[in-house]
């Protein structure tokens, strides 16, 4: 790996790389934030908005009660979304724990999805803290059991500590392991980093270990997909794509639960990143509940009402 010619690979030169980033103005991004979220959409536009979003979802069930037959439901909502509809697309992906990626793909083949990848979250999910040899058989499982895309959780101890290139290592190896079996998604848990600046410096070190997607959050912590953290990381993949000509995909998830929420997210990606990262190959949003309110603000501009809850299945 060349590391885009940023750095050599070696500690220091990563060091001395992560010390040369401009720091977040923690005001000007919370204000830049706020301000992106009060812009609105024409109603023209927000059919193909909700539309953009239903692609860009990855749907997640990561519950210690989960069940075979949950998965296999979720992936054929996954398929087809609105049985009545066959003109909504599917979503991102299905994002499930590493014993459910067998089930997953499989019923996603038996159903038409061979399409949608299944998304595995692994390194010991969500704490990240296991020997790095069990990250790596816990990564080796998922891909041979059908995983598309490995979503790695970083160790946030190592990180606060300094421990720069403890962390970069785990997330270079993980990358040899996906090799091209499978994307990589590594999740910063921004909830636990405290500053902005420390997103930003997180965001780096793992564009530059090779991550395909940085991702804010596992879900299980608080706070967790702020608008002001995503926009954040979206400047970080707008400046490295800048350095590198390489684009890094950003996957918020946690806390976007309606229609609104989500619009307001491609507000921030078009805004900050810019257009070309309108695509669910760079953009996705990790959530479970988000789709049936898509599905009924989608009904609504439709019919003209709003349908019963019973028109989509609660999560």
């Amino acid at each position: 790996m060349k590391f885009y010619g940023l750095i050599d690979g070696s500690e220091k030169s990563l060091i001395h790389f992560l010390g040369t980033l401009s720091g977040v103005d923690q005001t000007g991004a919370d204000s830049r934030a706020a301000t992106l979220a009060t812009r609105s959409i024409k109603t023209t536009s927000k059919r193909f908005a909700i539309d953009l979003v239903i692609s860009m979802v990855d749907l997640t069930t990561l519950e210690g009660a989960d069940t075979p037959e949950k998965v296999r439901a979720l992936c054929a909502k996954a398929v087809r979304p609105d049985p009545s509809d066959l003109t909504v697309p599917s979503v991102g992906a299905i994002c499930v724990y590493n014993d459910m990626v067998s089930i997953a793909r499989a019923q996603l083949d038996l159903l038409g999805g061979n399409h949608i990848p299944v998304a595995a979250v692994a390194t010991a999910f969500p704490s990240g803290r296991a020997s790095m040899a069990v990250k790596m058989q816990d990564t080796e499982d998922a891909i041979s059991a059908g995983a598309g895309e490995i979503d790695m959780v970083i160790d946030r101890g190592a990180f606060l500590s300094g421990r720069y290139m403890e962390v970069f290592e785990e997330i270079r190896t993980i990358r040899e392991i996906c090799g091209e079996r499978a994307h990589l998604k590594v999740i910063l848990e921004t909830g636990e980093l405290v500053t902005y600046d420390n997103v930003r410096r997180a965001s780096f070190l793992a564009m530059l270990a090779g991550a395909d997607f940085i991702k804010t959050s596992t879900g299980k912590v608080a706070p967790a997909a702020t608008a002001s953290v995503v926009l954040v990381m979206l400047e970080a993949v707008r400046d490295f794509y800048q350095m590198t000509e390489r684009r890094i995909g950003v996957k918020p998830a946690g806390g976007i639960r309606t229609t609104k929420d989500a619009i307001k997210q491609l507000v921030l990606v078009k805004e900050t990143a810019g257009p070309e990262w309108l695509t669910p190959s760079l953009f996705r949003i990790g959530a479970s509940s988000l789709l049936n309110d898509l599905l009924m603000q989608r009904m609504k501009m439709r019919t003209g009402y709003y349908t019963s809850p019973n028109y989509v299945t609660i999560d």
